[in-house]
């Protein structure tokens, strides 16, 4: 039988961090420089460039038996070279919370430790809040919700997103799930007609960059601005109590700074910060009103 990857490079701070709580931080022997959680855990672990610019040198110096890579943060260019070493690369595409889920399942049974009591009731328990998650979101209307996730331009989320996904179990509905990434950018902003279908195709059209008037013709009830990857502030938070949305509106509490990596952290991250994302939403946005039925 083949032996479990015993020496790790993640280039993923999501997988960092599912790694840690799957417990084999002992085995990681090189991160990115975005892998900063768990900080007390991650510190000691030599760090080797970033997620669209990895030190591959530095990698292949460190015998790793196995990469863990994503497909979207990471470059294909990258994990060909790494992969053209010989060394074994598991490479993922998490769109939804439930799916990372599965991926923190395959990766604990290729790193054969699946059947650990410990990892068991790990993963048990992130089963469970799934299911509470997609039991409330049933039971209560949500809240709508704009979730930028840069400033200059001005973009967000489409609904075919991991970060839309977690908003909705968490109870916020993103106001522009149905607005797709429009090139060129001229269009996307609505001052250009937009490229044909078939110049568009094979291009990424789930973050799109969308007008300050957008936002105020969404009327979204909360606005939530993450720190990464683009750092919000109080500067822009600002700006968003400027609008003429009901976000705006009454004491401010409706356009709220948060944790980026609770809303976009595939994996382990995402599960245990479930139920305080939800909670945090139900109070921003009020209690909400309950589903009929």
């Amino acid at each position: 039988m083949k032996r479990a990857p015993q020496r790790i490079v993640s280039l993923v701070p999501s997988d960092t961090y599912s790694l840690v709580r799957l417990g084999v931080a002992d085995r990681i022997v090189g991160r990115t420089r975005y892998c900063v959680e768990p900080a007390d855990v991650v510190g000691s672990i030599p760090r080797m460039g970033g997620t669209k610019n990895p030190d591959v040198e530095a990698i292949l110096n460190a015998r790793p038996d196995l990469v863990v890579a994503n497909q979207e943060e990471n470059t294909k260019k990258d994990i060909a070279r790494i992969a053209g070493a010989g060394i074994a690369v598991f490479l993922s595409f998490p769109k939804r919370v439930a799916d990372g889920l599965a991926h923190l399942a395959r990766l604990a049974n290729l790193l054969d430790i699946g059947k650990d009591p410990a990892v068991k009731d790990l993963l048990r328990g992130y089963y469970h809040a799934l299911r509470e998650a997609e039991a409330e979101r049933a039971r209560v209307a949500p809240i709508k919700t704009f979730f930028p996730i840069w400033m200059d331009p001005l973009m967000t989320v489409h609904g075919d997103t991991f970060i839309s996904d977690a908003l909705d179990l968490a109870g916020a509905a993103n106001v522009f799930a149905d607005r797709a990434r429009r090139y060129p950018l001229l269009a996307d902003l609505g001052q250009a007609p937009p490229a044909s279908p078939d110049k568009v195709e094979g291009r990424d059209t789930r973050y799109p960059r969308v007008t300050w008037e957008e936002v105020v013709a969404r009327a979204p009830d909360l606005v939530l601005l993450p720190d990464e990857p683009h750092e919000f502030g109080e500067a822009d938070r600002a700006k968003f109590l400027a609008l003429e949305i009901p976000a705006a509106r009454g004491d401010g509490l409706g356009v709220r700074l948060v944790d980026g990596k609770d809303f976009g952290w595939y994996g382990a991250r995402s599960l245990d910060a479930l139920g305080g994302m939800r909670r945090a939403i139900r109070v921003a946005g009020g209690d909400g009103a309950k589903v009929d039925g």
